[in-house]
This record gives structure tokens, C-alpha cells and sequence, in this order.
């Protein structure tokens, strides 16, 4: 009889948004800026709108730290947010900080990137400076929005039973989308600096942090390990991640020796090992040979 804990489980999808609505008051720097860069992010994949409750007119200094990076936001407008139809948006993204964001009507899934407005009209700024703040505010939109983009469209990942840690990674981008395949869920919440993985299924809350130049090694990370249940799903993993072009350090196998399990060894972007895993059934573990050599599932 087969047991509950490698029966199939209901899977969260991940997040693929087909059309994205970015939202603040004036329609005038944040959500001009956001829309430029994710127009060229996703491309033609996927709708790109803007809108605000008090639009005025597109942010000269957004337009100049945008064209700074290559991308051109003049031929863009600032609209109302009550011309933007709710059917034609499936994923709204507001931008306020200390203002009131606007309201949207719809059934539209919804995150909250809180951004400072960089325009300080407020401050007695050079023109350097005040372009400054729009550079730091295009800069942290981007690194959200590469996040975003690196969730798009994921093969089909694993069905996990246990995970842990947080570690440092060298592109956030990259790992948030490995480690959204392997553990088969979209991040909590995300800014350009950190990721974070909470699964309520079995309890995890990982952590993926911005690697600021400090190198791992064996003393600050051993491993990272999924348990998938069965013999069957870690063949099945092996199978994946090689559709999938995630690099296989030690391919599907059943080891002897500590504890007995059958294991696939992966990379992740940053070269991190990661242990999928599963624990050998009492009929498993009297097939040990006498030698206890690995022997190959795959």
C-alpha cells in the first residue's frame, strides 16, 4: 500500500502573469518608469499598462534615467486609472510609499512594491541629485521586475517535502527562479535586495539574499535538500532538471553508507549543491547490496 506521504499534492502555480498593471497617484515617475522597463523585460509576451487616481504628465527625469539605460519612455502618458479596463489586467502592482495608491476594481491577482517617490519636490536638489533619486528608483524597480521576469514561464518543477536554508547568491534574479522550480511556489515578497520562499506545506521560510561580493564555502553552506517521497520522484526530478538545463553535479542514484537514500545532486545558479532527495522504504533498504556502492537509478 502506498503511503500518504507520496501521494500527489495539490501544487500553488507559480506566477505567470499575461498582463501587468502598474499603479500610483500621479502616473508620473514610478509607474512610467516601471512600465518602460517591463516593456522591455517581458517584450511582447506580456501587456504592459501604467495608470494613476491623479494623473499629470511623464517625469521629465524619468524619462532622462531611463535613456540612461538605453529605453525610451517620451512616447509614453500618464492615465487614469478608471480607463483602464479590469478584464484586461491579471496582475496589479502598486508603487506608493507614503501616499494612498489608487484603487482598482477586478479580480486581478495584486502586490504591493512600496517605493519611495523620487520626486522631492519638497528639497532644494541640484539637478544632479534630483536625477539621483530617479536613478535609485529605476534601479530598485528593475531588480524587482528581473525577479518577476525570471518567475515567467518555469518548466515544471519538483513536488518537495522539506527544505531549508538561507544563503547569499551572486544574481537574485537567477536563483529566485531555480529555487521556484525546485520548490514548485512563487516567492512571498520580493525587493532588489532579497527573496523570500515561505511554503505553508511544509513549513519553510527561505530567505534568498543579495551576495554583496562575499564568497561561500564549506564553513557558511554545506547544502541545500529537497525530500520528494519516493525512489520514483527522484527519478522523475533527474528527468526534469535535465529537461529543464539545471546542471547535474551526481546523477539519480541510492547510497548505502550514512544514511541510506536515494539522491540527485544539482547546481543551482551560483553553484550551490542541492540534495533531492528520499528516505528508503524497509523494502528498499534490504535490496543494500554487500558492497554498499551506489547503484545508478538513472
Amino acid at each position: 500500500m502506498r503511503s500518504q506521504r507520496n501521494e500527489p499534492r495539490d501544487r500553488e502555480p507559480v506566477m505567470t502573469p499575461r498582463s501587468i498593471l502598474f499603479l500610483c497617484v500621479a502616473n508620473s515617475a514610478r509607474s512610467q518608469m516601471a512600465e518602460g522597463l517591463a516593456r522591455q523585460l517581458f517584450g511582447d509576451d506580456v501587456r504592459v499598462q501604467s495608470a494613476g487616481s491623479e494623473p499629470s504628465r511623464v517625469n521629465p527625469y524619468a524619462i532622462r534615467a531611463l535613456e540612461e539605460i538605453g529605453i525610451d519612455i517620451s512616447g509614453q502618458s500618464s492615465k487614469s486609472v478608471d480607463t483602464i479596463d479590469p478584464a484586461s489586467v491579471d496582475l496589479v502592482i502598486t508603487l506608493c510609499a507614503e501616499e494612498v495608491c489608487p484603487a482598482f476594481l477586478g479580480k486581478a491577482q495584486r502586490m504591493h512594491w512600496p517605493l519611495q517617490d523620487p520626486d522631492r519636490k519638497q528639497e532644494e536638489l541640484s539637478d544632479e541629485e534630483r536625477l539621483q533619486h530617479f536613478r535609485v528608483a529605476r534601479d530598485q524597480i528593475k531588480g524587482r521586475l528581473q525577479v518577476l521576469a525570471a518567475l515567467h514561464d518555469l518548466p515544471e518543477g519538483l513536488d518537495p517535502r522539506e527544505f531549508h536554508a538561507s544563503i547569499r547568491v551572486p544574481d537574485l534574479a537567477a536563483a529566485t527562479r531555480f529555487y521556484a522550480w525546485l520548490l514548485g511556489i512563487s516567492p512571498k515578497e520580493w525587493t532588489h535586495r532579497y527573496v523570500i520562499f515561505v511554503h505553508e506545506r511544509f513549513k519553510v521560510n527561505f530567505v534568498l539574499l543579495v551576495d554583496d561580493g562575499l564568497t561561500l564555502h564549506q564553513d557558511t553552506l554545506y547544502h541545500l535538500g529537497v525530500d520528494v517521497g519516493s525512489r520514483q520522484a527522484v527519478i522523475e526530478a533527474h528527468q526534469r532538471a535535465a529537461g529543464a538545463g539545471w546542471p547535474i553535479d551526481k546523477p539519480a542514484r541510492t547510497t548505502w553508507r550514512g544514511t541510506p537514500l536515494h539522491e540527485l545532486w544539482l547546481k543551482d545558479p551560483g553553484g550551490n549543491l542541492v540534495e533531492v532527495y528520499a528516505r528508503l522504504t524497509e523494502n528498499e533498504l534490504s535490496e543494500m547490496p554487500s558492497d554498499k556502492e551506489p547503484v545508478l537509478l538513472v
